[in-house]
């Protein structure tokens, strides 16, 4: 039994040492713990931290007052009425942050600040002094005391190379389509001129505005077409038959709708170029009051150029109407045949109309001309040279009643004084 005692109590023998061991050093931290306690300093203070933290001055945790918050400070807005919180002042990463306050420069004066910058390409206001009299339904152009003509001063200036070719546009039925006006007076290029219809509404404003933009203009006179009274141009229609006062009357009528306008276009009007009586009254009343004319080329062309030269007028006739087809490849195929014409001749001359697809194929075309070797010219300027050209060739045969027909104004107007301000050479005589 004894054995069987042992044999059992054998493994807790083997666990006698290490259980000695620590009875004994627990046995030596009490006799430690006791002894402080006993004889140790009782102000002795226990391990802490190292380091202290000041307690915030009352006056910073007082509330910032919020109308004196600089403007780039974050503040925290307390919500009114559950409205979510928000924090003002916090860039969200998106947005570019809103540069510092500058401060504002003095206010410029008045007329410096409200005025837009000017316009190097603007024409004068019409009208001058002593260009214009009472007529019918406004003011009618005359020639001033000293010859000055309206065909020549509301022209617009160029000084042009007589030597690169000189391509000339106009495009009528201005006024009648408000947003193909403003497209028209606003990206066409100055060169182009603008004819208008004469029964346009607030007619003045679009002639002053587009030369304020740099175009010159022209006004359009209504005369009978073929199938009149069928195609009816307007009331004051001038007519092949119509009688000689009541044809005065109309023109003196569509002459004085407005001012500004270098010349007189003519509107349909193919019967009208047919009757020689009647187009030479009208070419005659406008060379009174020194106005240019410019036919756009639809009738008889021989017969205006035969009248143009007896009545001694400044006249024009268009090589090509651009748009009698209106698609934008047949306008584009008419205006590289006036780059042709003017390789050829020189110069010259396309009409369009106020068509959309006009005024955009014109204004494409025109960008990179001077680059493809031609120069965009005002209508007034090819004139000035097919007069020159004219009287030139009229010297040059010998044909002394053409040269005085031409001439004696030439000299007697003054021109002298205006040879430089116009056409860089191609005194019109006007």
């Amino acid at each position: 039994m004894t054995a069987a005692v042992l044999r059992h109590a054998a493994p807790l023998m083997t666990l006698r040492a290490p259980l000695f061991a620590g009875l004994g050093a627990a046995g030596l931290f009490a006799v430690l713990i006791l002894a402080i306690a006993i004889f140790g300093d009782s102000e002795i203070e226990t391990p802490a931290a190292r380091g202290e933290v000041d307690p915030l001055p009352a006056s910073t945790l007082s509330p910032a007052p919020p109308a004196e918050t600089a403007g780039d400070s974050i503040t925290f807005v307390e919500p009114d009425d559950g409205a979510e919180v928000r924090l003002d002042g916090v860039a969200d990463g998106f947005e570019t942050p809103a540069e510092p306050a500058v401060a504002e420069p003095p206010a410029a004066s008045a007329p410096d600040a409200a005025s837009p910058p000017a316009n190097p390409e603007a024409l004068p206001r019409a009208p001058f002094a002593g260009l214009t009299e009472r007529g019918p339904g406004g003011l009618l152009p005359i020639i001033g005391p000293n010859g000055e003509r309206v065909s020549r001063e509301y022209a617009r200036p160029f000084h042009g190379d007589p030597n690169t070719p000189m391509i000339a546009i106009v495009v009528g039925g201005m006024g009648l389509n408000p947003a193909v006006t403003e497209a028209a007076i606003n990206n066409l290029p100055p060169e182009v001129a603008l004819s208008f219809a004469p029964y346009a509404s607030d007619l003045q404003n679009w002639i002053d505005r587009a030369r304020a933009a740099g175009h010159e203009v022209l006004i359009e006179a209504p005369m009978e077409p073929f199938d009149y009274p069928n195609d009816d141009p307007g009331p004051h229609t001038l007519l092949a038959d119509g009688p000689a006062p009541e044809n005065e009357r109309r023109l003196a009528w569509v002459l004085s709708r407005t001012t500004g306008y270098f010349g007189v276009s003519n509107y349909l009007g193919a019967r009208f170029s047919t009757s020689a009586p009647a187009l030479t009254q009208v070419l005659e009343s406008l060379e009174r009051r020194g106005v240019a004319f410019l036919h756009d080329g639809n009738g008889r062309r021989s017969l205006i150029d035969s009248v143009g030269r007896s009545t001694g007028a400044l006249y024009a006739i268009a090589d090509r109407i651009v748009d009698e087809d209106p698609s934008p490849s047949s306008i584009d195929d008419r205006l590289l045949a006036l780059e042709a014409l003017a390789i050829q001749n020189g110069a010259a001359l396309g009409t369009g109309f106020a068509f959309p697809a006009t005024v955009e194929q014109i204004e494409a075309w025109s960008e990179g001309l001077d680059l493809r070797g031609y120069q965009l010219a005002p209508p007034s300027a090819v004139m000035a040279r097919r007069r020159l050209e004219a009287r030139l060739a009229a010297e040059a045969a010998g044909d002394d009643h053409s040269t005085a027909n031409t001439d004696h104004r030439w000299a007697d107007n003054g021109d002298a004084a205006h040879g430089d301000d116009h056409d860089g050479g191609y005194d019109d005589g006007h």
